[in-house]
């Protein structure tokens, strides 16, 4: 069976990609709980559409992210975390508190899932994460982490 995704999924497919599944557990699961649609003619024509409305937005916003972009270039976030003697901090830094740190430091409102960290972050110390802001615009932004 063919379905059109209407939400990311992990391990299956992104949003708006067509994937084969089998036949109960789209009819039964993912069509249900509203996240893919059948895949037939009319839907497929609606897909194509609906891409490229998005694409036509993203193209209008690319602006934008390269303004956000060049308003981190050169900058280094400041994260106050817990740490014990030694450096190791309690628990770790994920692209949530990144996103909050670039929030509150520079005004820029990036969703967590565009911010990758190469590496886990479990010491103070300088790091360096990816925002991947557009198809076409990759950047870094540098974090500290400091023991609060």
């Amino acid at each position: 069976m063919e379905i059109i995704l209407l939400k990311d999924i992990e391990k299956l497919g992104d949003k708006h990609d067509i994937v084969k599944v089998k036949p109960g557990y789209g009819r039964n699961y993912l069509i249900p709980q509203g996240l893919a649609v059948n895949a037939n003619v009319i839907n497929r024509k609606k897909r194509e559409e609906i891409i490229a409305d998005e694409e036509a937005k993203e193209a209008v916003r690319l602006d934008e992210y390269k303004a956000m972009a060049a308003k981190i270039q050169g900058q280094t976030l400041k994260i106050g975390v817990k740490a014990g003697t030694s450096g190791k901090i309690f628990g770790s830094v994920t692209s949530v508190q990144i996103s909050q740190a670039l929030k509150d430091q520079f005004d820029l409102d990036i969703e967590r899932k565009k911010i990758h960290l190469p590496e886990e972050v479990k010491e103070l110390g300088t790091y360096t994460a990816d925002l991947h802001l557009h198809k076409e615009l990759t950047t870094k932004v540098q974090f500290e982490l400091i023991q609060e």
